[in-house]
């Protein structure tokens, strides 16, 4: 009888009690093993040195002390472009989400997924290559590809301000009080931005400011606003 083939995993995340709890959930998930975890970054340097052997999916947090999410999937891509990264984060901005995936992410979930859709991410990414939870895949991949529509309407001014604060974590009402503006005239840039560009929310809205080059994504710190 052949023994099943094993996944090796690495966590790395700096919040010790939670990287503990999610490496007995996977390891209780059929072909999976944790190796090791790491706290950050830099930890993960060494531990990679170290280790006997690498880890096929590495489980990611975004917001770490010394070297956070978006420098290690740099760090990765350059270094092991081999390992399968799923980055974690309690957060949902999509900055953050467009970014990793842009640095070569192969998915992005937050730390309160459900643990059977941790084991279908983990599956899918080890026999597909890549997993995007459905509320976001079709946007994604279209704008990450080139594959949406390549509208390139004129915007005044007004719309440009918008449309960058839009892609920052500013709530729509905080908007309105930046341009100095009231929630139901935000709430038409809105509607009309939407159906303009052909998107259905905000997230394909960062996504279009992305792709036209209105806003630049690297400049955009993941511990404060721009």
């Amino acid at each position: 009888m052949n023994t099943p083939q094993i996944t090796h995993v690495a966590i790395v995340d700096d919040h010790l009690l939670f990287a503990s709890s999610l490496e007995k959930l996977i390891n209780s998930f059929n072909g999976f093993q944790v190796i090791f975890k790491a706290e950050n970054g830099v930890d993960l340097g060494s531990k990679i040195r170290e280790a006997v052997r690498l880890s096929q999916i590495l489980l990611l947090d975004i917001n770490m002390p010394v070297m956070n999410g978006f420098e290690t999937m740099k760090w990765l891509k350059e270094q092991h472009p081999e390992m399968k990264v799923l980055a974690l984060s309690m957060d949902d901005n999509e900055l953050y989400i467009l970014r990793m995936l842009k640095e070569g992410a192969r998915g992005y979930f937050l730390k309160d997924i459900h643990p059977s859709e941790l084991e279908k991410a983990m599956v899918t990414v080890r026999d597909k290559g890549f997993y995007y939870s459905e509320s976001v895949t079709e946007v994604m991949v279209n704008a990450l590809h080139g594959d949406g529509p390549e509208l390139d309407p004129s915007f005044r001014d007004v719309e440009i301000q918008f449309i960058r604060l839009a892609c920052t974590e500013r709530t729509y009402k905080e908007i309105a009080e930046e341009l100095k503006l009231s929630p139901k005239t935000i709430d038409g840039y809105r509607q009309d931005l939407f159906k303009r560009l052909g998107i259905r929310n905000r997230v394909g809205l960062v996504m279009y400011a992305i792709k036209h080059k209105i806003i630049d994504i690297h400049s955009h710190d993941p511990k404060s606003h721009p």
